[in-house]
């Protein structure tokens, strides 16, 4: 096969959950600009609407879905909309998540908001990756590309404190590991991308303060831009990874390499 061939999505279906902005906005353009399809999922309806305008000028395809990925049900009747509409889907991006609303030692942790993350950033993991291997166990063939961080492979507070971040991206860095595994024999193929520090609305990269301080932890001594996930998103969603799973894929400028 040529290159083009390796990497081209021609005809393949995309889900990027958390498609409104940041990562998720860059997953789906590259998923269409190698000639998938991409169904973009957020509960922010605005977010969804620019990312169709941005590339549909572009005269490229979107597909766009308002939901939230900690409802369950919603979540199997999106799938259930996908499969009908398409009869396939190949390539879930489970992209959707927060940090921690209020970064601070853990005793001074409220409840309610380590239920949101866990809701946002695992029980949403889980609902997608279901529903979507549901039908990717059906047709023989699928990619689930699970957003965990490079705070899921080590504590932040050499940085700053974030329990519930940390807590929930080590659990997607070990679910993908086990989805792995038990979809291997099956042509379902589960991996993970480790971001550093990327600019988008996860963290308050307006403050001076908070953009000197992730700087300098970063070896390369700069921050990514979300458009810098592509080349990843790509490898991962295409056939070049078709002997890669369970790997997590850090990209951090080489933070984790300290």
């Amino acid at each position: 096969m040529s290159i083009q061939d390796i990497f081209g999505l021609s005809g393949k279906v995309a889900l990027v959950t958390g498609a409104g902005g940041g990562l998720g906005r860059a997953m789906a353009e590259a998923m269409a600009e190698a000639g998938a399809t991409p169904v973009c999922f957020d509960r922010d309806a605005a977010g969804l609407a620019e990312t169709e305008a941005l590339l549909s000028a572009r005269g490229l395809p979107c597909v766009t879905m308002t939901g939230d990925v900690t409802d369950e049900l919603g979540v199997d009747a999106a799938l259930a909309e996908i499969d009908r509409r398409f009869g396939r889907l190949d390539i879930l991006f489970n992209n959707a998540g927060i940090g921690d609303p209020e970064p601070g030692p853990l005793h001074e942790h409220q409840t309610e908001n380590w239920k949101k993350i866990v809701d946002i950033n695992m029980n949403g993991v889980f609902y997608f990756a279901r529903a979507a291997l549901r039908i990717m166990v059906r047709q023989g063939a699928g990619k689930i590309i699970n957003t965990a961080s490079m705070w899921g492979l080590a504590g932040s507070s050499s940085v700053f404190p974030m329990a519930g971040y940390t807590a929930t991206k080590g659990a997607v860095v070990n679910l993908t590991r086990e989805l792995a595994l038990q979809y291997a024999s099956m042509n379902i193929q589960v991996n993970a991308i480790c971001p550093g520090f990327f600019v988008t609305k996860l963290g308050p990269y307006e403050e001076n303060e908070f953009v000197e301080l992730t700087t300098n932890f970063t070896p390369m001594k700069r921050l990514a831009q979300p458009s810098e996930i592509k080349g990843t998103a790509l490898y991962l969603a295409s056939s070049a990874s078709s002997f890669v799973t369970g790997a997590c894929i850090v990209i951090d400028g080489g933070c984790m390499a300290k």
